[in-house]
């Protein structure tokens, strides 16, 4: 299972941390979805692809800007 956080910078409260929580854990292939409000992160774990997550954080209506 691969580990993979994202960035996303307009991560700002607890609703947002709802909404991306709620589109990338409806995935098929993710086991967790962890969104850091402080650090403006998205973790995923889960053999998802990057392309699915990018989908699903900006159908949640935020931007990814970088991923490792």
């Amino acid at each position: 299972m691969a580990t993979r956080t994202y960035s996303v910078p307009d991560i700002s409260c607890g609703h947002c941390k709802s909404a991306i929580e709620g589109e990338v854990g409806a995935l098929d292939d993710v086991a967790t979805v962890l969104v850091d409000i402080d650090a403006r992160t998205v973790t995923v774990d889960g053999e998802a692809s990057d392309a699915a997550i990018h989908a699903a954080i900006e159908e949640a209506g935020y931007e990814v800007a970088a991923s490792s």
